[in-house]
């Protein structure tokens, strides 16, 4: 650990606290009960009590290595929901006894011209993923899949009352990686969102778009959960199974929000965008995928991805959620079922996100 770091957490010592967790011990490995070490509390941090921790696909990405080479032992976990249970002597934001949440970021370099401009996910020097990362003291990162994490304030968010903390756990994820795009490029009364897939992503993304008052209809590959798309807030539901709908929807939307992680025709989904139009993709396949430019030369269409949101816009999502009374579909498990989970989720086989009860772990 450098000087610089120690003094930026106030660390005197090394120090650290053992806490129960579930990890991957290599890639594709079951996920098992074990300790890790959390460092102490220091001058900038909190020490938050983890209460639910989301299962993003994500986890499973990482876990599985399905994009590329990971650290293990790894234990996954960046929708996190918890009370601070202690905090370092320079804390100004927080107190024992909030709620409060962390994402997929716990540091980054805090100096360059995003980080300065409140866009710490696209930090220049790299920003600190929340576990399977290295943080700035060389030590791998852990996440939410444990009873407690120690964490610098600026990276910590406050949970509104308004949000029960099991369902707020997603939003930490979910929640910002929809809302940020939906913001950014304009969803608002007037315009028309279509939303690619009704998972855990999808899901919040129509929740949220039809909150910012767009026009919202799903596209998924069948009608199966049309009921719940309408009863989440969307105003239509197409099966892109259907060849039918891409004939009938051409030109349809201002903003098509791609949530799927498979790969896509995605000269298919351009042509359902209105001139100067956008398709945004949030979802990461583990394969390539094809693009032929013609798809967006004509329209003077725009094809554009989005990573999560800065801490800033990470509280905003949370207020306004709190405010519209936006929490995720979820189906609380025990930490035991954690493997299950997965291959359900690679099913597509949870409505619409599954949560875990630290308290079982």
């Amino acid at each position: 650990m450098t000087w610089v770091n120690r003094a930026r957490r106030g660390i005197l010592e090394d120090m650290t606290t053992t806490v129960a967790a579930y990890a991957a011990s290599s890639a594709k490995a079951p996920l098992e009960r074990t300790t890790i070490e959390r460092r102490t509390v220091g001058e900038s941090d909190v020490l938050i009590d983890i209460e639910f921790a989301g299962i993003c696909h994500s986890d499973i990405h990482q876990a599985r290595e399905g994009w590329g080479e990971a650290i293990f032992p790894m234990v996954p976990g960046h929708e996190i929901a918890g009370v601070v249970a202690e905090v370092g002597s320079g804390v100004t934001k927080f107190k024992v006894g909030d709620r409060v949440g962390v994402g997929c970021m716990v540091d980054s370099c805090r100096e360059c011209e995003n980080c300065k401009a409140g866009q710490e996910q696209h930090c220049l020097r790299g920003n600190v993923a929340t576990y399977n990362g290295v943080g700035h003291d060389g030590e791998p990162t852990y996440g939410g899949y444990s009873q407690k994490v120690v964490v610098d304030e600026n990276f910590t968010v406050r949970i509104p009352d308004g949000l029960s903390l099991d369902v707020a756990a997603p939003l930490l994820c979910a929640g910002i990686t929809t809302y940020s795009p939906l913001k950014h490029w304009g969803a608002a009364p007037g315009k028309k969102v279509a939303v690619i897939g009704l998972g855990g992503l999808g899901h919040m993304a129509v929740k949220i778009a039809h909150a910012l008052g767009a026009e919202v209809t799903v596209l998924s590959q069948s009608l199966r959960k049309k009921d719940d798309g309408l009863k989440l807030g969307a105003d239509h539901y197409f099966a892109t199974s259907d060849p039918a709908t891409f004939e009938n929807l051409a030109g349809a939307f201002d903003i098509i929000l791609s949530t799927v992680s498979a790969p896509m025709d995605f000269g298919a989904y351009l042509s359902l965008l209105k001139t100067g139009g956008a398709l945004v993709n949030v979802g990461a396949p583990e394969e390539p995928v094809a693009l032929n430019l013609f798809s967006l030369i004509g329209g003077n269409k725009t094809l554009a991805g989005s990573a999560i949101g800065g801490i800033a816009e990470t509280q905003e999502m949370l207020d306004f959620c709190a405010e519209h009374s936006l929490g995720a579909e979820i189906e609380l498990i025990e930490a035991s079922q954690i493997n299950e989970a997965y291959e359900r989720v690679l099913a597509s086989d949870v409505r619409y996100r599954f949560v875990i009860d630290t308290a079982t772990i």
